[in-house]
């Protein structure tokens, strides 16, 4: 599968709204409140009015997305304001094992050195069995605890873009699921 990335127009708004759901529909017995969390979620593209959207296509369709969100931008009260983020990493069901969620990972990173930042980070799930090992794979350590979202336990990541940074240095074990 040949993966192209790019910009989030507005035109995608509906793909990338329904992608997200179809994306966490696998956990749906997890979340203590569906119908609020898939309101939540199934508003996607609407992180485009803080932060950069970067879809990925294959053969012509939408096939994954996420949100960058850059060093000063409005953030969640439990991430450092001056890290980038990642937000919502979501990847169709008929295309995960394609590489689609780390080819949108490593953009998010491209784009933090792009920024000049130090440290990057993002918010994910011990529930994630797919998405967290894999961010540990690519660098991204474990914080601390972030507020549980619908009952579902959360934990910050974090990667160090300076080899010299604190961050890097020490692992914290996450919580179990």
């Amino acid at each position: 599968m040949a993966i192209h990335l790019r910009e989030f127009q507005y035109s995608d708004t509906l793909a990338v709204n329904a992608l997200a759901v179809s994306a966490f529909e696998q956990y749906r017995e997890r979340y203590t409140d569906w119908p609020e969390f898939v309101e939540k979620i199934g508003n996607m593209a609407a992180l485009s009015r803080s932060g950069e959207i970067i879809v990925a296509e294959a053969d012509g369709e939408i096939v994954g997305a996420v949100a960058y969100i850059g060093l000063s931008a409005p953030k969640a009260s439990f991430f450092d304001p001056s890290w980038p983020i990642m937000r919502m990493l979501v990847v169709s069901p008929k295309a995960r094992g394609a590489g689609v969620g780390r080819a949108l990972a490593e953009e998010c990173l491209s784009r933090a050195l792009r920024d000049k930042a130090e440290v990057f980070a993002l918010h994910t799930s011990p529930i994630m069995l797919v998405a967290l090992p894999m961010y540990e794979r690519m660098g991204f350590r474990f914080l601390r605890d972030a507020p549980a979202i619908h009952g579902v336990p959360y934990g910050i990541y974090v990667k160090s873009l300076n080899p010299t940074s604190r961050s890097n240095r020490s692992r914290v074990e996450r919580p179990p699921v």
